[in-house]
């Protein structure tokens, strides 16, 4: 077995160019977290950094072959450097396309979204609620629609108060087992 932290750039360049995904590996281990720190000083966001320098490593192996890695820590600092300037470029041109646009427009987009969503959710929950069992269904709307307690409940459809509890618990139950998967997907 290799040992490929004993190599220097140059050797690992020619395996890496020949497609040795160990080299490549250890390219990878030898510099990300130096490009990392470059690219995060310049964004000052973890994720954008980490994403950046993912990136490069990717068109690194890509061009391997044809890529001119004669100097490797200077290549990958070289485009580490010129991706982040593409990077806050294109935030630049964001924010002035949005400066651009008139704030009411921007407000109302979110309040429309936010609007259409409460009503999908909306009904998600009353198609779920419909799906209950008749007297499971009675007893929730009472409770959780119109307010009423379990006294006012029981006393209503005739039955005890331990029953409207049970109901209601159960009611919860099943939503919660059934709109669990709606809230995570939302």
């Amino acid at each position: 077995m290799h040992k490929y932290r004993d190599y220097t750039d140059s050797e690992l360049t020619t395996l890496l160019q020949r497609g040795n995904d160990a080299a490549f590996a250890e390219v990878y281990d030898r510099f990300f977290y130096a490009l990392y720190l470059h690219a995060f000083n310049r964004l000052r966001d973890k994720e954008e950094a980490k994403d950046v320098v993912q990136q490069l490593f990717i068109s690194l192996w890509n061009k391997r072959e044809t890529a001119d890695l004669s100097n490797l820590s200077n290549y990958l600092y070289t485009a580490v450097r010129n991706r982040v300037i593409n990077v806050l470029s294109h935030k630049n041109v964001e924010k002035r396309y949005l400066m651009g646009l008139p704030r009411n427009i921007i407000v109302e987009d979110c309040i429309t979204d936010h609007r259409l969503r409460e009503r999908q959710l909306a009904d998600i929950i009353a198609g779920e609620i419909a799906q209950l069992p008749r007297k499971m269904r009675e007893v929730f709307e009472l409770s959780r629609l119109q307010n009423l307690s379990h006294k006012e409940i029981a006393a209503q459809l005739g039955i005890t108060e331990q029953s409207v509890r049970s109901h209601v618990k159960n009611a919860l139950k099943i939503l919660r087992s059934r709109l669990g998967m709606v809230f995570y997907i939302i």
